[in-house]
């Protein structure tokens, strides 16, 4: 593994889903899941978001459709804290959710407003009536 691609993953990670999470989840590792961290966080996140080619809000949105459409719960809640922290607007996350309930199933539509809702709720984001 690359040092180098690991500092730029780390650096990506902790912009798109704040340090303390981040800090968190490298602290918590252990020799079960160590080399997982370091995987996510060089491959994943070095290796993908750290290429600079899509803006961090565009790779966010990305990331909340697909994860909405694989029914990732807990990383699309994680995810849309990120897509805010990126800049993603409350109109260009409803409008991605519709693309998701469209391509997707209904289902995964309803799921994922209730999910992004529940992230709204928690950062205390009430949408405009």
């Amino acid at each position: 593994m690359s040092q180098e691609q690991y500092d730029a993953g780390l650096r990506e990670r902790k912009a798109v889903l704040g340090a303390d999470y981040v800090d968190k989840a490298l602290a918590a590792a252990d020799s079960f899941n160590r080399e997982f961290q370091r995987m996510v966080t060089e491959y994943c996140w070095g290796g993908t978001w750290g290429r600079g080619i899509l803006s961090r809000r565009d790779r966010s949105l990305l990331n909340l459709v697909i994860l909405s459409a694989l029914n990732r719960p807990h990383e699309f809640k994680i995810h849309m804290r990120g897509a805010l922290t990126n800049g993603v607007s409350l109109d260009e996350i409803r409008e991605a959710l519709h693309v998701v309930a469209v391509y997707a199933g209904v289902p995964a539509g309803v799921e994922a407003f209730r999910l992004a809702r529940e992230v709204l709720d928690e950062k205390g984001i009430k949408p405009p009536k």
